[in-house]
């Protein structure tokens, strides 16, 4: 499979501005290239620095973007005229030159090619108070009695590393009983389903709308060591698709959604139904601006908010359905 990998130029203060702005149309996982990080990163009075790598001093020179990766099929046709059009809006706006020159470059890679991309920025990290998260070629000599979650991106997003996907993992960890029946609504990766896995669910549905992300997902949880007794996943679209509404069934304890502010909204009134009376909703990759939004869909629903998480201008909202 092909993927296009797109360069986005901006300035060193606006990158977390774009990034939220490029997420909300559906790309995930960036890669952020900004000398002022190098900058920071040597400056850092914590360590003594003799000697700087050639591939960080690389780094020093280099033209703030982003990258994030599209598939190179009729979807990401799609989801590049939707950037294009909002980068041309932000331009036409930008008259202070926030932004910088949102100039566009755009490369076809290979599968393997964009997997191989991640090696060198993915390394293992600790989530919460009792996940380790690692990919498949790092190794990891004592886990400090953590769980280890090993995950690999692949052709699919969801590496743990981005704010709205640790804060999900973070509330698992603390609302989620021995147990539990889990539904995975957008699974990408299927991170969040194997971290409830290993934090004690019985079983977990994983969702999502790409194929691909859905054979990923599966490959993940069995490389964890999940089969299909407490596996199951299913491709589609719960907002629109009743027959698949239905073949995922109900009486869940718990479901989560890692996805965008306008998907949980087209999909809120439809997480009741999927859950026992009490159930809980996590929800996430919300930006603030869009959080009142997401609030009144789902109180119109029946849906308690009993707290919200933050980091740096992401949102992980904990729920309470049907009382």
């Amino acid at each position: 499979m092909q993927f296009r990998q797109l360069d986005i130029y901006t300035n060193s203060e606006a990158v977390q501005v774009l990034t939220m702005l490029v997420s909300e149309l559906g790309f995930n996982g960036f890669i952020i290239h900004d000398a002022a990080d190098f900058e920071e990163f040597l400056e850092n009075k914590e360590y003594n620095w003799d000697y700087v790598d050639d591939s960080l001093m690389g780094l020093k020179d280099v033209k703030t973007h982003i990258t994030c990766y599209v598939q190179d099929n009729e979807q990401g046709a799609e989801m590049l005229s939707a950037l294009n059009g909002m980068l041309t809006e932000l331009k036409e706006k930008d008259t202070e030159n926030f932004y910088g020159s949102l100039d566009v470059e755009i490369d076809c890679v290979r599968e393997e090619d964009w997997a191989n991309n991640w090696k060198q920025y993915y390394k293992p990290f600790t989530v919460g108070e009792k996940l380790i998260v690692k990919p498949s070629w790092e190794e990891i000599e004592n886990s400090d009695g953590r769980k280890v979650l090993e995950i690999d991106p692949a052709s699919s997003f969801g590496t743990g590393q981005h704010h709205t996907t640790r804060l999900v993992m973070e509330l698992i960890e603390k609302e989620l009983n021995e147990g539990d029946r889990l539904l995975d609504l957008g699974t990408g990766s299927g991170i969040l389903s194997i971290a409830a896995l290993l934090l004690g669910a019985k079983e977990v549905t994983m969702v999502d709308i790409f194929e691909n992300s859905v054979n990923t997902a599966v490959e993940n949880t069995e490389k964890n060591g999940f089969g299909k007794d407490r596996v199951s996943a299913y491709i589609g679209d719960i907002s629109s698709d009743e027959t698949l509404r239905d073949k995922i069934g109900t009486g869940y304890d718990m479901i989560t959604a890692n996805i965008v502010a306008d998907v949980i909204i087209s999909m809120s009134p439809f997480f009741t139904g999927f859950l026992k009376q009490g159930g809980k909703l996590i929800i996430s990759g919300i930006i603030t601006e869009r959080l009142p939004e997401v609030y009144e869909a789902l109180k119109e629903n029946n849906i308690r908010i009993d707290k919200t998480n933050e980091k740096e201008g992401w949102n992980a909202i904990l729920c309470t359905c049907g009382v």
